[in-house]
């Protein structure tokens, strides 16, 4: 069986998911559409398949299609994804989209409403949680070899010089790092306490720190920054992931490059460098991409889909938390 995938929105995002599609035996790329023509028209040489410049002309084609990926951008990267996913939902298609889910709540909770409402698959590419890195770390955690999980702390900072709204570092960028935070607390947050900063230079808030309780207990820490790269090229990391627990906890550099566990009673760590053949975050796109390919092939029901539009909206809740600390001055209940 193979599934076949109409992408929406050819940008580089959109291009990559092509690319990611086009390299899984399980997949085919039937249609492309993107509001820019020029786009369209070149994604469809591409892929070798046909071009669409609306979401209304390709539903009325009447191509035959199983699922969709909304790449578009727009405010805060998240600002034209309701429009087509709506489209695609309420056609009955299963959407694989891209982070943030939206930077609107309403229209975010929305989607997920349609989705759950249609009984359809309905992802987000949160891509960090799927590496060979991360799955091996929550294999340890899932056989208790952290013991009861104390504290999760991560850093996610990169170079961004967009200053196109004040809270697009934290609504583009933090999806990300919520969701991988939250995959490993096996837990919802209860309160958000945050500050923000303004980078020098900048005009939009391009530093943050956000403590976060989970309603299990766990405490958490984020801090992220646009005005990141440290060393040539980023070559100091971009990204650490740092679980706690009573009986060891380890540390995850740049999503996939160096996995380490240390024992709290014993001298003896474990270290892996790119775990699975993963050496780099741009691998990380096929890896969720495939793992979305494969939940749909095999009629994965909705509501076991991982990194799921639902998931999504609890991270971008906890972001909208994040700013109403910072305005209010006060620690927000979710």
């Amino acid at each position: 069986m193979t599934l076949r995938v109409a992408i929406i929105g050819m940008g580089g995002i959109g291009n990559n998911h092509g690319r990611c599609y086009t390299a899984h035996p399980g997949a085919e790329v039937v249609a492309v559409c993107d509001i820019i023509p020029e786009r369209s028209d070149k994604a469809a040489e591409t892929f070798g398949c046909q071009g669409f410049y609306s979401v209304d002309a390709l539903l009325a084609s009447g191509l035959e299609f199983d699922a969709a990926s909304v790449t578009t951008a727009g405010v805060e990267n998240g600002g034209d994804h309701y429009t087509p996913t709506m489209q695609l939902l309420g056609a009955g298609y299963p959407v694989l989209g891209e982070k943030p889910i939206s930077n609107n709540i309403d229209e975010a909770a929305a989607m997920v409403a349609l989705a759950r409402e249609k009984n359809l698959r309905y992802g987000i590419n949160l891509n960090h949680r799927f590496t060979p890195a991360a799955s091996l770390a929550k294999e340890w955690q899932l056989r208790g070899r952290l013991g009861e999980i104390n504290m999760i702390d991560m850093t996610m900072w990169i170079n961004n010089p967009n200053e196109s709204s004040p809270h697009f570092h934290a609504r583009a960028l933090h999806p990300h790092s919520l969701d991988v935070m939250r995959y490993f607390a096996q837990s919802d947050v209860k309160r958000v306490q945050a500050f923000f900063k303004k980078g020098k230079g900048r005009a939009i808030w391009s530093n943050m720190q956000m403590n976060l309780l989970y309603e299990n207990g766990v405490i958490g820490h984020l801090r992220g920054s646009y005005d990141g790269n440290f060393g040539a090229a980023g070559t100091y990391g971009l990204e650490t992931l740092e679980v706690v627990g009573s009986e060891g906890r380890f540390i995850l550099r740049d999503a996939c490059e160096e996995l380490t566990f240390y024992p709290r009673f014993d001298t003896q760590l474990e270290r892996h460098e790119n775990y699975g053949g993963m050496s780099h975050f741009s691998q990380t796109f096929q890896s969720r991409i495939g793992h979305w390919i494969d939940q749909n092939l095999a009629l994965v029901s909705p509501e076991k889909i991982d990194a799921s539009g639902a998931d999504a909206l609890n991270v971008q809740r906890v972001i909208e938390a994040a700013i109403a600390s910072w305005e209010s001055g006060q620690v927000i209940a979710l």
